[in-house]
């Protein structure tokens, strides 16, 4: 039977092993419960004491579902594959679809749209970031960039004003569309 030799090991799986080593023992340690002390806490307080800090924070990461899964939860909007609320995920890309899109990212909740010009208005282009800052579907959870530029007469784009109540129109109506889908969800 070998045993194990510290002296013939590589110097980067040492390093590896004295950083990992104490972290190990020190969650092994926090596994035990005693069982002979009374405990009158919430139950909560109760698993949070039986099983102890995790390396990953507090709870842990919950892979398969749930409050703070990586997969999202069915109760706030989450959905596999999206870290934000999905619903306004899915009203946000259906408010920029007339919009080239240049990139998506669900899990930061980012949509960043390429420059787009009406064909009425030949002069003219605009520019959209949607951020959807949160799983919950409430009011502020959504935030919108909007931006507009003007072609002078020598062919320049010319950053231009964009009235304020029109980002909070495109904001209230992308609301107003994830209610939807909410709606329909929950009717299905």
């Amino acid at each position: 039977m070998k045993y194990f030799n510290f002296k013939k090991m590589h110097i980067l799986s040492k390093f590896i092993v004295i950083l990992l080593f104490p972290m190990f023992l020190a969650n092994c340690g926090s596994l035990g419960n005693d069982e002979n002390t009374p405990y009158t806490g919430t139950a909560k307080d109760r698993d949070d004491r039986q099983f102890g800090e995790s390396i990953f924070g507090k709870g842990g990461i919950k892979f398969l579902g749930g409050e703070d899964s990586i997969f999202g939860d069915s109760k706030g909007g989450g959905s596999p594959g999206i870290g934000v609320n999905s619903f306004l995920w899915r009203a946000s890309l259906d408010a920029t679809s007339f919009m080239p899109l240049s990139s998506a990212d669900p899990f930061g909740g980012v949509i960043i749209t390429d420059w787009y010009s009406p064909p009425e208005s030949k002069g003219e282009r605009f520019k959209m970031t949607v951020y959807i800052l949160g799983k919950v579907l409430r009011a502020d959870a959504i935030r919108v960039s909007l931006f507009r530029q003007s072609q002078d007469k020598s062919g320049v784009w010319i950053d231009t004003r964009i009235n304020p109540k029109t980002i909070s129109n495109l904001e209230n109506r992308i609301l107003e569309r994830a209610r939807q889908f909410k709606t329909a969800a929950i009717t299905d």
